[in-house]
């Protein structure tokens, strides 16, 4: 029988980070369900326990949207820890100031806000969350943070070094006349590059070919754009990678997709492979008449 699954609970005040850090937490692979009734967790568990999927790492988000399921948490988590499920409680905080900044930027409603205003609300929440403050093994202040800074700490926190995902990278060439690929991030064109389509001997081939990528590279502004595109990416991607982009696809054009634009994405591939990264290629248009 495999170990038991590890439980993190998302908890805290209402605007203080907590959805966001359930996504971070999907993103770093853990299984999440966001306000699961507190009554409801050690049949959740079970759950989890009998399926045949092998689940190792589960968040569960509790906050005061529970109402009165609230008061029974205490009793799923000794429940949870009994059946050996290593548990921790992460508990999210900011500021009074903060949070009312939050709630007026988003137009939200606070969840206990009804007739009164944001500010008491705040307040209200604090004391109905108090007692799962007092448990919680890890507190997260949120009101300097920046959505990215969170994600990193979180990242820091929970993901072993080594096994984090970065960014993933594709490179896509294609050919205008058939359209830009609707998911490109990053659009290049070397149309106005010479093209081998109308030299004798190259037509048939594609951009893979070495004679095909001698003729495109021989041209001084063509190397010169490919020196460029390098430095440009190079620039770039840890800074994507830095914000928290899970992908970014690079599209080069030309006319038809399968001579220069196959060239520079070949070419662009060895170099960031080069950098340490692995990129997916797609020759799009490479078959197309």
């Amino acid at each position: 029988m495999a170990d038991p699954a590890a439980f993190v609970i998302i908890t805290g005040l209402s605007g203080a980070g907590k959805s966001h850090a359930i996504k971070c937490f999907e993103d770093m692979g853990f299984f999440c369900v966001d306000n699961l009734p507190t009554t409801l967790i050690p049949t959740f568990a079970e759950l989890i326990a009998r399926s045949r999927h092998d689940v190792e790492r589960v968040a569960l988000g509790v906050d005061v949207r529970e109402g009165e399921y609230l008061s029974h948490f205490l009793e799923a988590l000794h429940e949870l820890k009994r059946r050996g499920h290593a548990v921790e409680v992460l508990f999210f905080e900011a500021s009074d100031e903060a949070l009312i900044r939050r709630y007026h930027e988003s137009r939200r409603r606070h969840p206990l806000g009804g007739e009164g205003n944001v500010r008491d609300a705040i307040r209200a929440e604090r004391k109905a969350m108090a007692h799962m403050r007092e448990i919680a093994d890890r507190i997260v202040e949120t009101s300097s943070l920046t959505v990215h800074q969170l994600k990193a700490l979180l990242a820091d926190l929970y993901v072993k070094p080594g096994t984090r995902g970065g960014l993933t990278a594709s490179l896509v060439s294609f050919g205008f006349k058939h359209g830009i690929p609707f998911d490109a991030d990053l659009v290049f064109d070397v149309r106005f590059l010479p093209n081998p389509h109308f030299v004798e001997g190259l037509r048939p081939l594609d951009g893979r070919d070495t004679r095909v990528r001698d003729f495109v590279l021989s041209h001084d502004e063509a190397r010169e754009l490919l020196e460029r595109l390098r430095d440009l990416l190079e620039f770039l991607l840890p800074f994507y990678q830095r914000e928290g982009k899970a992908y970014l696809t690079v599209a080069v054009g030309c006319t038809g997709g399968r001579h220069r634009s196959v060239t520079f994405v070949e070419m662009l591939l060895q170099y960031l492979e080069g950098l340490g990264y692995t990129p997916t290629v797609v020759h799009r248009d490479i078959d197309r008449e």
